[in-house]
C-alpha cells in the first residue's frame, strides 16, 4: 500500500475492490456460461477453474489499465470524481446482475468515469476524445462485430471438417475441447476486465500526487484487483449464465468450443492494443454468430433485442450516473 494514504484514497481502493468483485460475479458468465450449459463442466468445478484462470490473466498485462489511468482524461483528476466513477459503474452493474442481462461493466465504469469528470468541471475541454474514440466507442462497436464474424466462421468451419463424423463422435472430442476453450476465454476475461479497477486506483493514485502521469500500476494494485476478481468470479452470477448459456441459443459442446474460442480471440488482441472492449459484448456476439452459422432462427433474437438494448444504454446512463455521483459529493463536501 502506498505512503500517504488518505481517507478518500482508502476509499476510492475500497470501492474499486468492491467493483472489482461485483465485475467478477457479474461476469462470470463470460467464461463459464456456455461450458455449464452444455453439462461439459459442472456449475461448481467452472467457477473454480474461471476464479483461478481470472487471477493468473489479470497479472500479464497493463495495457488496457493505463488507458484507463491516462488515455481518457486529462492532467489530474480529483478523488471525488473517481469515487463517483465507481459508484455509477458498480450500481449499474447491481442494475442489470439484478435484471440478468449482460452488460459491460467496462463500459460502465468508462461512463460514469466521463459523466463525472465533465460535471465535477462543468466542462467538456478534460476529456480526451481521440482515446474515448479509438480506446471505448470503436471497440463497443466493432467488438461485437468481431466476436460474431469469428464465431460464425469458426462454426462454419467445424461443420464442413465434422460433416463425416455422427454427433455422438463430435460430442465426446468437444466434450473435451471445450474446457480448454472455457480456460482460454477466462484466462481473458481477467487480462481485459481487472485492468479497469487497476486503472481507477492508478488514477487516484496520480490525482493525489503518489504517482507520476502515465505511471505504470504499481504491483500491489495488480495483486489486489487480481484477487478481487478471483473472489468475485467464486461466488458466480447465475442469472446471467441463465441468459448467455441457455436462453440465447441452446448450445452443444462444438457450438460453446467455437463461441469461447473466437471471443477469447477477440478479447486476446483487444488487450494487446490497449483497448476498452467489453467481453460480455464479445462472448454474447460469439454466441449469436455461431447459432446463425447453424441457421438464423437458431438464436432466439427477442433475448438479443434486450441485451443490445443495455449494451447501448450503458455509456449514457452510467455518465449521467456518474455526473449525478459527483454532484452530491461536492454538495455534501461544501
Amino acid at each position: 500500500m502506498p505512503e500517504g494514504l488518505t481517507l478518500s484514497l482508502g476509499i476510492v481502493i475500497v470501492l474499486a475492490v468492491v467493483f472489482d468483485f461485483i465485475n467478477g460475479f457479474h461476469d462470470t458468465a463470460n467464461a463459464i456460461a456456455t461450458s455449464v450449459s452444455t453439462r461439459v463442466l459442472r456449475p461448481a468445478v467452472a467457477i473454480v477453474m474461471a476464479a483461478a484462470l481470472n487471477f493468473a490473466g489479470a497479472l500479464v498485462s497493463d495495457k488496457v489499465a493505463k488507458t484507463i489511468s491516462g488515455g481518457l482524461v486529462q492532467g489530474s483528476v480529483a478523488t471525488r470524481v473517481v469515487v463517483a466513477a465507481l459508484i455509477g459503474a458498480i450500481v449499474w452493474d447491481l442494475i442489470t446482475w439484478r435484471l440478468g442481462l449482460p452488460s459491460s461493466s467496462s463500459h460502465a465504469l468508462v461512463g460514469a468515469l466521463i459523466g463525472a469528470a465533465i460535471v465535477d468541471v462543468m466542462s467538456f475541454q478534460h476529456i480526451i476524445w481521440k482515446g474515448l474514440l479509438d480506446k471505448v466507442v470503436l471497440p463497443l462497436v466493432l467488438s461485437p462485430v468481431a466476436g460474431f464474424v469469428f464465431g460464425f466462421i469458426i462454426m462454419k468451419f467445424l461443420f464442413f471438417a465434422l460433416r463425416r463424423l455422427s454427433q455422438r463422435a463430435v460430442n465426446r472430442y468437444f466434450s473435451k475441447l471445450q474446457i480448454l476453450s472455457a480456460a482460454l476465454m477466462a484466462f481473458s476475461h481477467g487480462t481485459n476486465d481487472a485492468q479497469k479497477s487497476m486503472g481507477i486506483i492508478t488514477l487516484a493514485l496520480i490525482g493525489q500526487g503518489l504517482l507520476r502521469p502515465k505511471s505504470d500500476v504499481p504491483p500491489w494494485v495488480i495483486i489486489l484487483c487480481a484477487t478481487a476478481m478471483a473472489l468475485g468470479t467464486s461466488v458466480g452470477g447465475w442469472r446471467i449464465i441463465k441468459t448467455i448459456g441457455m436462453n440465447m441459443i441452446k448450445l452443444q459442446p462444438v457450438n460453446g468450443f467455437a463461441a469461447e474460442t473466437a471471443g477469447a480471440l477477440v478479447i486476446e488482441a483487444s488487450a494487446l492494443m490497449g483497448m476498452n472492449s467489453s467481453t460480455t459484448h464479445v462472448i454474447s456476439s460469439s454466441i449469436m454468430g455461431v447459432g446463425a452459422a447453424k441457421r438464423f432462427s437458431a438464436v432466439r433474437w427477442n433475448v438479443v433485442k434486450s441485451m443490445v438494448y443495455a449494451w447501448v444504454i450503458t455509456l449514457p446512463v452510467t455518465a449521467l450516473i456518474g455526473g449525478g455521483a459527483v454532484f452530491l459529493i461536492k454538495l455534501v463536501m461544501r
